[in-house]
């Protein structure tokens, strides 16, 4: 696979994405509804022989209009592009939001950001984009001023999933809070997967046989707590299966902050400050507050019988779930 780009705004675009096929959107989960329009991008690329690239926005928009309201990111900007690189795309262009650029017109955005910074050839969004200065940009804008400017614009419709309900992130948020994590991941065409670094905890899984892996998430994300069937992805690409708290741990720390603690099956070694992915393959149960540690070892050891039988049998869902999770 060629060398992916991070790119930090339209004003660092290199010359020679010049031309490229460029999916806009914020693309939170690069859910299925979103690899639908991405799809669409990649193969006009590939028909025109132009590089594929995404233009999106960080932080979320949202977060900017909405500053009080906590948003759980299905995928912060590491995460999104990790996903992008493997549907693969050349680049991501994560170009910087916040008032000043809302607000622009819709015709700078154009002129300036999509021709002029960008020279896109071809732009692909989904039918509900909107952009500029108080949402004045739709697709059908963006359409009739590639006409003037010399880019074509494809408009990829709504998709349901097998129900015929609409796929959005909102119903992927909701599922994870509810540890709906195979229906979550039936719409995220993967499993729901979090990277962050490994850093140092109490050890105490240590003293009681289960040493963890630590990672602290960020505030907004909004995962039930309970204890996960999980894969655990190395800094070396190295995959592992293990058994993942996420939440306060009651029986030991019910004061604690939110922490993932991941038990990973089969493995001696130190991890700590290495970045490394968990990925969520079924929930086990809720947190507990055991009477005293021997009970809760008795259940950890369940857990883990659990977990290995569930990892055993799962199958991919797509090839970005391969790439991801396999």
């Amino acid at each position: 696979m060629t060398d992916f780009l991070r790119i930090s705004g339209a004003d660092a675009f290199p010359s020679h994405l010049r031309g490229a096929v460029v999916a806009i959107g914020n693309f939170d989960g690069v859910h299925r509804g979103h690899q639908i329009v991405l799809s669409r991008a990649l193969e006009l690329a590939h028909a025109q022989n132009r590089p594929a690239v995404v233009l999106t926005f960080e932080p979320n928009p949202r977060t900017v209009f909405q500053p009080d309201v906590p948003l759980f990111r299905l995928t912060p900007a590491r995460m999104k592009a990790k996903l992008l690189h493997l549907l693969g795309f050349d680049a991501v262009v994560e170009q910087r939001f916040d008032r000043d650029f809302a607000s622009f017109s819709p015709d700078v955005f154009e002129h300036d950001i999509l021709v002029g910074k960008m020279g896109a050839g071809e732009i692909v969004t989904g039918y509900d984009f909107h952009y500029g200065k108080s949402r004045g940009g739709t697709s059908e804008t963006l359409a009739a001023a590639g006409k003037d400017l010399g880019f074509g614009v494809s408009v990829v419709d709504a998709f349901a999933d097998e129900g015929g309900a609409v796929i959005s992130s909102s119903r992927i948020r909701k599922l994870l809070a509810q540890a709906e994590t195979g229906e979550a991941a039936g719409l995220l065409g993967y499993r729901f997967t979090v990277e962050a670094e490994v850093t140092n905890g109490k050890k105490l899984g240590r003293t009681l046989g289960f040493p963890t892996a630590n990672m602290v998430l960020p505030d907004d994300v909004e995962l039930a707590h309970g204890i996960y069937a999980v894969r655990f992805r190395r800094a070396d690409g190295s995959l592992h299966d293990g058994i993942a708290n996420f939440g306060r741990r009651p029986t030991v720390d019910s004061d604690g902050e939110p922490l993932l603690e991941t038990f990973v099956f089969d493995f001696a070694g130190d991890l700590y400050g290495e970045v490394c992915s968990v990925s969520f393959f079924g929930f086990l149960r809720g947190e507990v507050k055991f009477d005293g540690l021997d009970a809760l070892v008795a259940q950890m050891k369940r857990d883990e019988e659990e977990a290995r039988a569930l990892l055993s049998g799962v199958k991919p869902l797509s090839a970005l779930d391969q790439d991801l999770s396999f």
